[in-house]
């Protein structure tokens, strides 16, 4: 127990003085004379049996009376449980993450959970809150009402511990009421150890339905003449009985619609669209998450792509027979005539089976693929090694190893690269598989696209996220090899010489740091704006001789179909999404908020903090007891004789 006030108790030796007056009571009993001596000495020791006894009691009791009064006076009280916290601030951490999308028995999980903050936060608190991307330090409730309530969901992932390292930088000195509302999907709390000393509460709200449809991909599966197949990769998680209904959308008027019934987890639907511009979505509807429902994508008229062959004029004629006039500038040319100039305007460059490499030659395409050109190398059977790998040194970590006669067959296809997704609808091990006579040995980081049964590579590929560089290992003249009569040939290269900034989706993730080649010329002070009507923002952009550099980092900050514009000049339009990383309702983790208080709502927290760091006060039952002794004493000095 302890005192507000302990210097009152000195007074306790006021106690002192009942006592000196009852031991040294001046008082005394007078002598009376009477004739029946007998009866009189007996009444005489009866009244002064009962009045020293009545006389002890009143000196108890006063003795009581006084403790009481003087110790209700020092406020006595027992020190509160959570005292040492007093000086705690509240660190709110609020997870706006997608998946608080879902529907709880109250509607959405973060707008109940910013309601609840609002209805139950004293006005007088003090607090600062962090949820993914917003923080508000040292504020109170009255002064972010309505920035909580436009607050929006974002796709940057909830990550306490680093929220946390964040507070704790803000004010190290300082102890820390933590306060999380989660609902615990993907969490991932790695340094929980290190905040077991504040004390740690928990709002952990539920979803009703788990069940949830994300749309994961959209990409052309077929060019014809004049239409396009769109093929649209969804998932589903949980069981859905009844058939969906997936439309497509091109800007706001429907263009297509179809349903799909997913007997398993992942379904495709494929929609055919005519071979022109495409600004819209597609989206389906499944009563959960909304942010996974919509892909935004883009598809631009196509342009032809330039291509050059530099090498001899005979081994360079199949080519010409892949890049015809309707989708490419063709250009086949041999070393001695080379145009140098005109290798920039290219968007693939192909070096067929050339002897000796110039290092001129290799510096222009090291350059050229640093501005997002993609390279084909045909490695001739003639040519030196070292000078090969002088090329192959300017982009990567891979190089050949010395030539050798023996024969090998291409026995396994990447069906996951980029250059085979849209090629194969399944894989297929029934394949008429070409063969070479003699090689080179690739080896090094390249990625494999086609595998001889040695498990090297025949074909592999590097990329620096703008331009590619794809490698062959051998000679693949017809004397060589027969891979120019094998199938492969067509779709090989002609995916090899695409520039993806010219045909295909347009459809950027959010978040992933991707960039984008455009052709444009700017003046000095010119810069690209990529809006819509409802944002715009400034990329990071290099300009790159007659081409632009877009880096779009985490930005724009909602999905959608965007423009690039130069002024009022629309260059290309280009479409956003979020990442799907929150779509899986069922990835709940509470296993990492051990340490915490799991609370339903944070009126309780308050609750609880407030009781566990109010003092038990005595003060009162000290009152209590002095008006019980005060009625003792009368009690005794009317009916105690």
């Amino acid at each position: 127990m302890q005192f507000k006030h302990p210097e009152i108790l000195y007074f306790l030796f006021l106690l002192a003085i009942p006592i000196l007056v009852h031991l040294f009571q001046l008082r005394r009993f007078r002598k009376e004379y009477f004739t029946n001596v007998r009866f009189l000495k007996e009444l005489s020791m009866q009244t002064r049996k009962s009045s020293k006894i009545k006389k002890w009691l009143l000196l108890c009791v006063r003795l009581l009376l006084l403790a009481c009064l003087i110790i209700a006076f020092a406020q006595p009280f027992f020190k509160a449980k959570g005292d040492d916290n007093k000086g705690n601030e509240m660190v709110i951490l609020l997870d706006n993450s997608f998946s608080m999308q879902a529907k709880g028995s109250k509607g959405e999980l973060l707008k109940r959970a910013v309601q609840d903050l609002l209805e139950n936060t004293p006005e007088n608190q003090q607090f600062s809150l962090i949820t993914n991307t917003n923080t508000w330090w040292d504020t109170d409730i009255k002064s972010i009402r309505k920035e909580l309530q436009n607050l929006n969901y974002s796709d940057v992932p909830f990550r306490p511990d680093f929220l946390l390292t964040k507070a704790q930088a803000k004010k190290p000195n300082t102890g820390k009421d933590i306060v999380m509302i989660t609902d615990a999907v993907n969490l991932d709390f790695k340094d929980v150890s290190k905040f077991t000393g504040s004390p740690l509460y928990a709002v952990l709200p539920e979803t009703e339905n788990t069940n949830n449809i994300s749309i994961d991909s959209v990409y052309i599966s077929q060019a014809m003449d004049n239409f396009y197949e769109v093929k649209v990769d969804m998932r589903a998680y949980g069981k859905f009985e009844d058939e969906v209904p997936v439309a497509l959308y091109n800007g706001k008027n429907l263009t297509a619609k179809t349903i799909v019934k997913f007997d398993n987890d992942k379904k495709s639907a494929a929609f055919t669209i005519p071979k022109k511009d495409f600004h819209g979505y597609v989206s389906v509807n499944d009563n959960s998450l909304a942010y996974d429902n919509t892909y935004y994508f883009s598809i631009s008229k196509p342009e032809k792509s330039n291509v050059i062959a530099i090498g001899e004029t005979a081994k360079n004629s199949f080519l010409a027979r892949i890049y015809t006039d309707d989708d490419f500038n063709f250009t086949a040319s041999e070393l001695s005539g080379l145009d140098y100039n005109s290798l920039e305007k290219q968007d693939a460059i192909i070096v067929n089976e050339l002897k000796e490499i110039p290092q001129s030659l290799i510096t222009t395409l090291k350059d050229f693929y640093a501005k997002g050109g993609n390279i084909i190398i045909i490695p001739s059977g003639e040519g030196s090694l070292q000078n090969l790998n002088a090329l192959l040194g300017s982009f990567g970590g891979s190089v050949y190893k010395p030539l050798t006669q023996n024969a090998r067959q291409i026995t396994k296809i990447s069906f996951n690269h980029p250059l085979y997704q849209t090629v194969f609808e399944k894989k297929t091990d029934n394949f008429q598989y070409p063969n070479v006579k003699s090689g080179f040995t690739l080896s090094g980081n390249a990625l494999p696209v086609l595998t001889y049964d040695d498990q090297t590579p025949f074909l592999a590929s590097m990329s620096n996220r703008l331009g590619n560089v794809y490698v062959f290992s051998a000679p693949i003249n017809k004397v060589n090899s027969n891979f120019q009569n094998s199938p492969l040939i067509v779709p090989t290269f002609y995916n090899m010489a695409q520039n993806n900034g010219k045909t295909g989706i347009s459809a950027i993730t959010i978040g992933e740091n991707q960039s984008l080649l455009l052709d444009a010329a700017l003046s000095k002070d010119e810069v690209l704006t990529v809006r819509n009507a409802y944002a715009d923002f400034i990329p990071m952009q290099q300009v790159l001789n007659n081409k632009v550099k877009l880096s779009f980092g985490d930005y724009p900050e909602m999905a959608g179909n965007y423009s690039i514009t130069k002024g009022n000049e629309v260059l290309k339009n280009i479409s956003f999404n979020h990442a799907r990383t929150e779509s899986n309702l069922s990835l709940q983790n509470k296993s990492v908020l051990k340490g915490f208080t799991e609370t339903e709502s944070v009126g309780t927290v308050y609750s609880d903090i407030k009781s566990e760091r109010t003092a038990s006060e005595l003060w009162k039952w000290f009152v209590v007891g002095t008006l019980i002794s005060l009625l003792l004493e009368l009690l005794i000095q009317k009916f105690v004789k």
